[in-house]
This record gives C-alpha cells, sequence and structure tokens, in this order.
C-alpha cells in the first residue's frame, strides 16, 4: 500500500527523540519540517536524511520567541503549504528541590515547556483549521503523571502540557483535528546532564531509560497510526502512576526510596 505524503513538523528536533522522529518520518516517505535553536545540529540531521534518500526542510527557531515562532510558522507555509502533522517535541527540565530552584530556573521550564508549546500550536492551528484536518502531538512526560521529588516545576509543566492537550482536543475537534499527548518515562538522550549536572539521576535510571528510536517508534505507532489520544511509556510506568492514582500513599510509600534517586 502507497503511503501518503505527510508534512511533520517537529519541534526540538536537532537531537534526542526529535531527531529519531526527523529520521523515522523519513525513512517512511513523508516530509520532516524541523525546528530547533542549533543550525549546525539541524544541518547534520538533513545531510544525513539526504544521504539516505528523503528530503526535509530545517528553520532554526527558539519557541519562547513567540514573534521569532509566528515568523518560522509563515516561512514554513509559503515553503510546504500545509501542515499534517504537528509534534511538539522541544522540552527543558532542572530537577531540585524546590527551595534551591530559582525564579530564572523555574521561567525557563514554563517558557519553553508551557508557553513555548503554546506559541507554536497558536501560530500552526489556523493553518490545519483552514485545511479542516490536522493532527497535533504533544510529548509530556511521566513527570505529568506521577510527580516526585526534585521536580516539582518541571512536572508542574508537564501536569499544564496534558491539561492543555485535553482541552485544545476538545476545541479542535470539530475543525477535523486531533490531538495526542505521549507521556514517556526516562529516555537515553542529553536531557538528564542537563537536568541533573551531579550525574546521579542518570545513573539511576540508566537499567530502565528506553533508547530514542524506540520512543520514536512507540510515538508511530500508537499516536500516529492509531491516534491514540494518550499514550503512556513503558508499560510498567504507565501501570504505577495509574496505581498511584487509586492509592498514592501506598504508591508514594513504597515507591520513596527510588523516588528520591535525583
Amino acid at each position: 500500500m502507497e503511503t501518503t505524503k505527510q508534512n511533520i513538523v517537529i519541534t526540538g528536533a536537532s537531537s534526542g527523540i526529535g531527531e529519531s522522529l526527523a529520521r523515522m518520518a523519513a525513512t517512511q516517505g513523508h516530509y520532516p519540517v524541523l525546528m530547533a535553536r542549533s543550525k549546525k545540529h539541524l544541518q547534520r540531521i538533513q545531510r544525513d536524511i539526504q544521504a539516505d534518500g528523503g528530503a526535509c526542510s530545517i528553520y532554526v527557531c527558539d519557541v519562547t520567541d513567540e514573534q521569532q515562532v509566528k515568523q518560522t510558522a509563515a516561512s514554513i507555509m509559503d515553503d510546504v503549504k500545509k501542515v499534517d502533522i504537528l509534534i511538539n517535541n522541544a522540552g527543558l527540565g532542572r530537577f531540585m528541590l524546590t527551595e534551591e530552584t530559582t525564579a530564572e530556573d523555574a521561567k525557563a521550564m514554563v517558557d519553553v515547556n508551557i508557553l513555548g508549546l503554546f506559541y507554536v500550536v497558536k501560530a500552526v492551528l489556523p493553518f490545519m483549521k483552514a485545511k479542516k484536518q490536522g493532527h497535533i502531538i504533544n510529548i509530556g512526560s511521566q513527570a505529568g503523571r506521577l510527580a516526585t521529588p526534585k521536580s516539582s516545576m518541571y512536572a508542574a509543566t508537564k501536569h499544564a502540557l496534558i491539561g492543555f492537550s485535553n482541552a485544545l482536543r476538545l476545541e479542535t475537534e470539530p475543525d477535523g483535528i486531533f490531538v495526542s499527548t505521549v507521556n514517556p518515562g526516562p529516555v537515553k538522550t542529553s536531557f538528564f546532564q542537563k537536568a541533573d549536572p551531579s550525574g546521579r539521576y542518570e545513573k539511576s535510571i540508566k537499567r530502565f531509560a528506553m533508547e530514542t528510536d524506540d520512543v520514536a517508534k512507540q510515538v508511530w505507532d500508537a499516536a500516529i497510526e492509531k491516534r491514540k489520544r494518550e499514550v503512556n511509556i513503558p508499560k510498567w510506568m504507565a501501570a504505577v502512576s495509574k496505581l498511584h492514582a487509586m492509592f498514592p500513599g501506598l504508591i508514594e510509600t513504597l515507591g520513596k526510596r527510588q523516588f528520591y534517586k535525583k
């Protein structure tokens, strides 16, 4: 069966999950439209995709800059004419106790994880509504379902992402636009080196952290192909978050030792 080529915009596409999704989209015969701050990394990915016989567009953009996001969205529409799928993958984390978290750290997470998400959706949404079709996929975190110590502000932004996505889904359904949320657990990326420079947390989750390609495949299969409203991975962590919703005291007591490994 022939694949219908789709234009897939991916934010935070210069590394990690975003990069894996970009490569997967190109391999599947689609056209990735990549957004990130690093021109150097975007160009590297573009060269690799072209060397494999694919094609993509790259746009240097900081999602925390609303005007830059608007201009980038307009440029994308001028160049590719339509956006079939938008994957909001850009994210930022800082792991520390609340009392140690500076206002600058808190603001940085809100700016990327919430306002950046809002800016991109707001800029792209009118184009999807005009076509009466589209799929928005917001990459969240299991921290948005089960908060743990040293992640108060990060967890708050990911809880907000889930709430935003659920409301957006109801708003856009009449316009033929579907919204999915993907909440992965720990993933082997440079994220943790920035979130916890001590390396303690990265070491503690190393044995069960997922590979970016595995996460990208699950995003592709569950969110894009099956159009699920919410995808929680890995399954065992999704089960723990469900149990926490039913028995919060028990799970917090049993999991306290692991929760503090940040």
